[in-house]
């Protein structure tokens, strides 16, 4: 099998649907070995923030000396990010192998009365196999959907991490805050602890029951545990509390008030993990905050002119990114491009979204699922007058940049007055960046 035939094959597995739900993943893990027994992790669920999470998480955990297996979803531009060894993807020719091995098992499930994995279940099985193989000290696990009945779930973790937690995937995981939570909240384990974001009160209430009745340490993050020192786009520093510890004068690369949170969040569970017995030096930590990267969240891929990626994709999201605008960039014009997929909350989000922008240009994330430009002009329409509908990205980013560069003669605006952001998908933003650094 080729890593071409191993995609195509992964990928053709879609058509098993999303199916929440162990007792597949359960079957086809013991089948080959229980690979996921053989390494201890930290497991992280959550709304908005986990990917940022397990990115710092991981980074201070490699700073240590640990071999970290880090494992995400989805990916930006290729496959292999979503499996990660010290921040090396797998290479294609072990994911094709692993790939191989893991369908003639699936075979063998389907012939015996099994359901077929899906697209998911496989490929936490690969990043499980990858990582046993690999014999990494630790893996830095992050949930596909949900948590309680997400196929990650079936790891048995050293600290859970929950970061925040607000409206999405409701037709899964429930219309409440507090039926999201539960949810959420269904990777804390019997004794293990769990560290929370700053949650909204009817989700902190879920939370601290369900690690009460599990008889798991419950450590709610609070702002009051960080002292802000300074903030710019590219650095924010401050010290963090823990206990009577207060590690002082730290840095983050990663923009976004909602950052520090995450920070400190990372912050936890290293410091639980120091506390358990593993070997995690204040250098380690330095290090590994500093040096923590999370491609395609506020991320300035270009400055002549500015060029904004952000996959925000649901309503607390795309908050965060209009306030990031809003707060790092204040004398900029902005030009929006910005595509949805048509499951999530498109009206939230783009009535958010609308509000930092003077152009909108409307597109399509390169996704079946995505909404269509057409449709999405209706309801942008109903926010903003300065709007354009190109269903092509590459022309979007073409006729946009050219936009900028001219200015708008009308107005005698220059092209280093304006901005470009694109967002609304993390399909949509992994397809931009490979075509601006392309160029």
């Amino acid at each position: 099998m080729t890593y071409e035939e191993a995609l195509q094959y992964i990928h053709d597995t879609v058509k098993y649907g999303s199916k929440l739900g162990l007792q597949n993943i359960t079957e086809l893990l013991r089948r080959l070995g229980n690979p996921h027994h053989e390494f201890p992790a930290v497991h992280i669920a959550g709304t908005n923030g986990k990917g940022s999470v397990t990115a710092m998480t991981a980074s201070i955990l490699h700073k240590a000396g640990l071999r970290t297996g880090m494992f995400i979803s989805p990916y930006l531009e290729s496959f292999t990010e979503r499996i990660q060894v010290n921040f090396q993807q797998i290479p294609g020719e072990h994911l094709a192998r692993l790939t191989k091995r893991v369908k003639e098992e699936v075979r063998g499930m389907v012939r015996d009365g099994f359901n077929h994995p899906t697209e998911f279940e496989i490929v936490t099985t690969l990043g499980f196999l990858w990582f046993a193989e690999q014999k990494v000290d630790v893996a830095v696990v992050e949930v596909g959907l949900g948590g309680r009945l997400d196929s990650t779930n079936v790891i048995q973790p050293l600290v859970s991490i929950i970061t925040s937690i607000s409206y999405d995937h409701t037709r899964v995981l429930g219309s409440t805050l507090s039926e999201i939570a539960y949810e959420k909240g269904g990777i804390i384990k019997v004794g293990v602890p769990v560290v929370s974001y700053p949650q909204a009160e009817e989700a902190e209430r879920v939370l601290s029951e369900l690690a009460q009745e599990r008889g798991s340490s419950y450590y709610p993050v609070s702002p009051g545990q960080i002292m802000e020192r300074s903030s710019s786009f590219s650095e924010q520093r401050f010290d963090f509390t823990w206990k009577e510890e207060v590690l002082e004068d730290l840095s983050i690369s990663l923009p976004g008030k909602h950052q520090l949170l995450n920070a400190a969040c990372a912050l936890s569970g290293a410091m639980i993990m120091r506390e358990s017995g593993y070997e995690i030096s204040d250098e380690a930590i330095y290090a590994g905050l500093k040096e923590a990267r999370w491609p395609g969240r506020l991320e300035m891929i270009k400055d002549q002119p500015a060029v904004l990626l952000d996959g925000a994709h649901n309503p607390s999201g795309a908050q965060a990114l209009a306030d990031a605008v809003r707060h790092y960039f204040p004398d900029k014009r902005v030009h929006l491009i910005l595509g949805v997929l048509g499951d999530k909350d498109v009206e939230t989000v783009t009535r958010i979204l609308c509000s930092i922008a003077d152009r909108i240009t409307l597109t399509e994330p390169d996704s079946h699922r995505a909404a269509p430009a057409d449709e999405l002009a209706a309801i942008a329409g109903k926010y903003h007058t300065d709007i354009d509908v190109c269903s092509d990205l590459a022309r979007a980013i073409d006729k946009a940049m050219d936009s900028i560069q001219a200015g708008r003669g009308d107005m005698s605006d220059n092209s280093d007055k304006w901005m470009l952001v694109i967002s609304g998908s993390l399909y949509l933003v992994g397809e931009a960046r490979t075509i601006l650094r392309s160029r």
